[in-house]
């Protein structure tokens, strides 16, 4: 049972006494690292922000910059196929032109041929013709 006597007071003053010197000593030591912690804590998370947001614009101008090179690339690379095969028809009509060249004189030598063989043959129609005929009658006509 309690019973309240001259300790009780005591005891109380000496529990204040014990709550002002714990403040003082314990607890306002801790409540200022605490609030400079929360400070620090909170900057930090400011500075990674910043750095995030700053790492997303420079990877944003990244991807800026490698599509245009992409582009760039992609258009100079059209222009050079462009002229390649501009070149190609341009060296292919050349062969065409030469080879329609050399087929015209090859079928003008061809006929010229014939025609020089034609007119041999004429000639020479007659020798085979009597030659032909002699044999086939067993006597010179």
């Amino acid at each position: 049972m309690i019973t309240i006597d001259l300790t009780m007071p005591i005891q109380i003053i000496n529990i204040l006494i014990l709550i002002v010197i714990m403040n003082i000593v314990l607890y306002r030591p801790i409540r200022t690292i605490l609030a400079e912690r929360e400070k620090r804590v909170r900057g930090l998370e400011k500075d990674v922000e910043e750095f995030t947001k700053n790492a997303r614009l420079r990877l944003e101008e990244f991807d800026a910059k490698l599509n245009d090179a992409r582009s760039r690339a992609k258009a100079e690379l059209d222009q050079a196929r462009g002229e390649a095969q501009a070149a190609g028809a341009e060296k292919l009509a050349g062969i065409r032109k030469e080879v329609d060249n050399r087929k015209a004189e090859s079928l003008a030598q061809i006929q010229e041929q014939i025609t020089k063989a034609g007119e041999e043959l004429k000639t020479q129609v007659e020798g085979f013709a009597s030659e032909m005929a002699a044999k086939v009658l067993g006597r010179a006509v």
